[in-house]
């Protein structure tokens, strides 16, 4: 009873699985090509760039009355522009990341088919399976969501734990000492996507109940528990995944495949190579299903669009059409869409307007309050300057500058 009633544990787990999801799968291709030890100080430098940002956020939540939102909050700190701001940042990366979970599934599925009845589904057809299945809970709603959601994310943990377990003993120390540093300027915009959870946090101070103490306890801990998480992840794979080769970091990278399929190459058509499958498609369904509900709901609050058959229809329409076609016309849809939302949508929404929005009610309107972040206003402009400086090099990526560098291909 003590374990259930304990509100910290809850809020914890919370924050721990928002924050875990199929960008995880991302990780080794894109991380691999600077090597695990330079993906290791990334993975420390945004765990606590994105910790102290959830706290500037806590901050600005605690000046607002319970169930107000981010757009609220921004339209009331910054006024109309920061709303603008937040509202089509917040589209942006909602669709951002829901056209990666139908592109990553999209793998999953055509290997899947190919495995059991040896016939090679086209690529437009593969996330059909994904929207035509799973589509469906979201289309019934938060209920039927949440139901599944519960068995996937079982089957998510389980899946992890074996697939760790034995991996771990075909990890090559001298894969893990490759290093070339120049290679983790690709990997910010995926590491950015992988620590995002601020969007839970307006929720996660009404379930506690307002209390400080507690929200401090479960922001620190909850994003902490997938630093680990990806640790160990990082350990397996690039320890296992060699650089070059049909399945090596090179060529998973300008293939767009995910950490799971690459291992699934090396190890052949074993138990093992099942439970990476698994893996990846439990890790895929349960960010689709939490990430398509809310850009459901927040198209429905949008539109004012009422949740009666015909209406959910259209939002059904309005959420997977267009994810479609973006993932129809990018062949590299999967890796892009994370980036983009890393970039864009991440670093925007959860790092530099959690700084803005406390200068503006700090500073500014000198909003009173119960709770101050550490920091002060040399640390706010720390935050914004690299937002955006974060934002650059994500342009500059795609804009071909850092290819050219590089030199990846």
């Amino acid at each position: 009873m003590l374990f259930i009633e304990n509100k910290v544990i809850g809020g914890v787990l919370l924050v721990s699985g928002t924050t875990i999801g199929a960008a995880m799968l991302a990780l080794p291709p894109v991380t691999g090509l600077a090597g695990f030890y330079p993906s290791l100080i990334l993975f420390f430098l945004y765990w606590a760039f994105f910790a102290f940002t959830a706290l500037l956020m806590l901050e600005v939540t605690l000046w607002m009355e319970a169930n107000t939102n981010l757009i609220t909050m921004a339209r009331r700190t910054i006024g109309t522009w920061g709303e603008v701001l937040s509202w089509t940042t917040y589209l942006f990366l909602l669709y951002s990341l829901t056209t990666a979970y139908l592109a990553g599934s999209s793998r999953i599925f055509i290997d899947f088919c190919e495995a059991v009845t040896g016939y090679d589904l086209p690529d437009w057809a593969g996330p059909l399976p994904l929207l035509l299945i799973f589509g469906f809970f979201v289309y019934r709603g938060a209920l039927f969501v949440d139901l599944a959601n519960r068995l996937l994310m079982l089957g998510l943990i389980v899946t992890y734990c074996l697939a760790v377990g034995f991996l771990a003993p075909h990890v090559e120390e001298t894969l893990l000492q490759h290093t070339n540093w120049k290679f983790m300027i690709i990997s910010n915009s995926i590491i950015a996507t992988s620590f995002g959870f601020h969007i839970i946090i307006p929720s996660l101070a009404t379930y506690m109940q307002r209390d400080v103490k507690k929200l401090k306890k479960a922001i620190i801990i909850g994003s902490s528990l997938p630093l680990v998480v990806y640790i160990i992840w990082e350990w397996v794979t690039l320890g296992v995944i060699p650089l070059d080769g049909e399945y090596g970091i090179i060529n998973g990278y300008e293939q767009d495949a995910n950490g799971a399929h690459l291992l699934t190459g090396l190890l052949g058509n074993t138990w093992l190579s099942m439970v990476l499958r698994f893996f990846a498609f439990f890790s895929i369904i349960t960010s689709f299903l939490g990430v398509s509900l809310s850009l459901r709901d927040f198209l429905a609050d949008g539109f004012k669009i009422k949740k009666t058959g015909f209406g959910r229809m259209k939002l059904f329409l309005l959420t997977f059409v267009p994810t479609l076609f973006f993932m129809w016309i990018n062949p590299r849809a999967f890796l892009s869409a994370l980036e983009y939302a890393g970039a864009f949508g991440v670093m925007i929404l959860l790092g530099f307007l959690p700084a803005l929005m406390v200068w503006k009610g700090r500073y500014k309107q000198h909003i009173p309050s119960h709770y101050t972040a550490p920091g002060g206003k040399v640390s706010l402009i720390i935050v914004m300057a690299l937002s955006g400086l974060i934002v650059l090099l994500e342009i500059a990526n795609k804009l071909g500058f850092a290819e050219y560098y590089l030199k990846i291909y």
